[in-house]
């Protein structure tokens, strides 16, 4: 009877050594773009200030100028989207298409001069963000990285059950043995920064894992619920907000992202017509007057405004903040200038600011450099635990092969562990998903090739 018993236990083994062997190099390139997306302004001053600061001057030009000399530098370029000045040493910048390029235009908002253009794909921040999220390769990354994380958990609660200390076994796990040499000193590292470690990573895995594709999209759609009345009279297009975050560079934020973008209303404007009239379509809001609305409405500095795209388009001013307590989206019908939407902090739910929150501490932006050197210290950490966990697998793999280390005898512990997997596998679908296909082709293919080859070397 105990034959079953100890080949399902060798099978459970090889899942746990291979799901770290499949998440770590996720961890690793996961922990590396972060820790240049968390010093995303330091090093954006630093590539970049050509771009971005400008000696202040008298007077600013307004939006609508600047918009003009765009136009007029790249008369064949669509623009999308404006960020006014920061402050008033700052350039304002344009978000512009031409043919298959999209560039970052930074503009001297006090002489009018172009500074530059920044590809707005391919530069550091844009492809260190679209690696972190999907790998370069859209939908299909995005699945990736989220399965890698939600087996990264899996592997951090069921690692912490297993190795939380019990009875005098403190050492090895809360502070490593420094007089251990080779497999132990390294086990040990693994160990302690695991421990120690294992909270921290959770955060950055959970919160990270709100806006991955699927399981995000999903959390979302149960948790950010705004009242319906916010809408009811207001024209509504097909899109939701989400639209106008990308893989290389965010807009809105994420507690707004599931909620719908209204539609301006070509024949309203200031007269109050009927969507059906057939009055002549009222001439555009000016950029300048969407900044005066921002400007009136409380809208902190740090914003963009997206431009109207097609006739039903408006204009969206967002900004989401390093204190989540100042963001806003406000959408505005690009013919009458009437607020059709304003969603703000107090409008999000308990759930929604509790993932703003841990949003903003997840990429360093809540308390400044202090949060900033927190989350590269669980960084460091994480790229600790994953290369010693490498060279722990490297030095009790089989000899002459890849294939996982024999099965402790010593654990018994793991069948809650167990549970606490196919818990998590029904916590995080793609989880389960991928324990169904691991477990059958384990089953039907790795474990019956490897009889023939027990039998072999009897």
């Amino acid at each position: 009877m105990t034959e079953p018993s100890g080949s399902f236990y060798n099978q459970a083994w090889r899942w746990h050594f291979y799901a770290g062997l499949f998440v770590i190099p996720f961890l690793i390139m996961l922990s590396l773009t972060g820790i240049v997306y968390l010093f995303k302004p330091q090093l954006d001053n630093l590539l970049y200030a050509d771009l971005l600061l400008v000696p202040q001057g008298e007077q600013l030009l307004s939006a609508d100028q600047q918009l003009a000399l765009v136009k007029q530098a790249y008369p064949q370029a669509a623009i999308s989207q404006y960020l006014p000045p920061v402050d008033v040493q700052h350039s304002a910048q344009f978000v512009v298409t031409e043919g298959e390029r999209k560039l970052n235009v930074f503009l001297d908002p006090y002489q009018g001069t172009v500074l530059g253009t920044q590809d707005a794909v391919n530069n550091l921040q844009a492809i260190a963000r679209a690696l972190h999220g999907e790998l370069l390769i859209g939908k299909f990354g995005d699945r990736l990285i989220e399965l890698a994380a939600g087996w990264a958990v899996v592997l951090v609660v069921s690692g912490l059950y297993l190795w939380w200390p019990r009875g005098n076994g403190l050492r090895g796990v809360l502070w490593p043995r420094l007089a251990n040499r080779g497999r132990l000193l390294w086990r040990d590292v693994h160990a302690v920064t695991g421990f120690w470690g294992a909270l921290l990573l959770l955060f950055m895995l959970l919160t990270g894992m709100t806006w991955t594709g699927f399981w995000g999209e999903t959390f979302a759609g149960v948790w950010n619920r705004f009242p319906a009345v916010m809408w009811n009279e207001v024209p509504k297009s097909a899109q939701q907000a989400r639209s106008l975050n990308t893989a290389e560079g965010q807009t809105v934020a994420w507690a707004v992202e599931n909620t719908p973008i209204p539609a301006s209303d070509p024949h309203a404007a200031h007269t109050g017509q009927a969507m059906n009239s057939s009055a002549p379509v009222a001439a555009q809001v000016s950029l300048q007057q969407i900044l005066d609305i921002a400007r009136a409405q409380d809208v902190v500095a740090g914003y963009s405004v997206t431009l109207p795209k097609g006739g039903e388009g408006v204009y969206t001013i967002a900004v989401f903040a390093d204190d989540p307590r100042n963001d806003a989206t406000l959408h505005v019908d690009q013919y009458s200038g009437k607020v059709l939407a304003d969603v703000r902090w107090q409008d999000y739910g308990a759930v929604a600011k509790s993932v703003e929150m841990g949003v903003v501490l997840h990429e360093g932006k809540f308390f400044g450099l202090a949060n900033q050197l927190l989350m590269l210290a669980v960084c460091l950490l994480i790229l600790l635990s994953s290369i010693s966990g490498l060279v722990i697998w490297w030095m009790r793999r089989p000899q002459g092969s890849l294939g996982v280390p024999p099965l402790r005898h010593d654990l018994p512990l793991w069948k809650t562990a167990l549970v606490i997997v196919a818990v998590l596998g029904v916590v995080f679908p793609l989880v389960g998903a991928s324990l169904v296909v691991i477990g059958a082709l384990d089953w039907l293919l790795f474990s019956r090739l490897a009889r023939p080859r027990a039998v072999l070397e009897r």
